[in-house]
């Protein structure tokens, strides 16, 4: 079981293929779903099974997923070693933005179902598949080229990404392991135009949203 926290995220649910298990809400006829899993509850005693500093509404108790990877289509994320579930959270809210059906993580990436992962997908964890792999195996077999960030890259502005490619992301302080470095077929980086030398790089999941936002003009 995993908590999703927010009448906006609770309601959508139901649309999606995960299973709610129950609510607990101070309001529950706010929400406008099946309430017969709903118990009503004080303020105070959301305050002590939420997550939030300031919670609001509802909690909902889900069944976790078991999620195979699916069959590659066109952009893909790989995330190498990501920690931070903010990161996470909106590297999954970018892939629903943009189209992308599947996020293939590390298996030491942050979990899924971390409560700051969720909350920071803003419900795009509905509609996004998220799968753990042994990357380097699955980057092994891949017929797809790889691509990955790096700081001596060629400018991703001048690049021409191919039509079905795994775009690899590393982690946040060592960036892409060694012997997944060895695998890419390509490695690109964002051009820093400011001449300030005090910003050393940028964090991945804004990277995230530079290059996919580059990547989705052209097409």
């Amino acid at each position: 079981m995993f908590l999703v926290e927010g009448n906006k995220t609770i309601k959508e649910i139901p649309f999606s293929h995960y299973k709610i298990s129950e609510i607990f809400s101070v309001n529950p006829g706010e929400l406008g779903i099946n309430d017969a899993n709903a118990t009503e509850i004080t303020p105070n005693d959301l305050k002590k099974i939420s997550f939030l500093q300031h919670p609001k509404d509802s909690v909902a108790v889900c069944e976790l997923l078991d999620s195979e990877v699916s069959e590659h289509v066109g952009t893909q994320l790989v995330l190498d070693g990501i920690q931070d579930p903010g990161n996470l959270g909106t590297m999954i809210r970018l892939a629903d933005w943009f189209g992308i059906d599947q996020i293939v993580c590390s298996e030491d990436t942050v979990d899924l179902y971390n409560p700051k992962v969720i909350q920071a997908s803003m419900g795009s964890f509905l509609r996004v598949k998220v799968v753990y792999q042994n990357i380097e195996e699955y980057l092994t077999s891949s017929d797809a080229a790889i691509i990955g960030t790096d700081m001596d890259g060629t400018n991703f502005y001048e690049f021409g990404f191919p039509e079905k490619f795994n775009l690899v992301l590393g982690n946040e302080g060592n960036g892409i392991r060694p012997e997944i470095e060895n695998l890419l077929t390509e490695k690109i980086t964002i051009p820093r135009f400011g001449k300030s030398r005090s910003t050393e790089s940028l964090n991945v999941s804004m990277a995230a949203g530079i290059i996919l936002g580059q990547i989705f003009s052209k097409k």
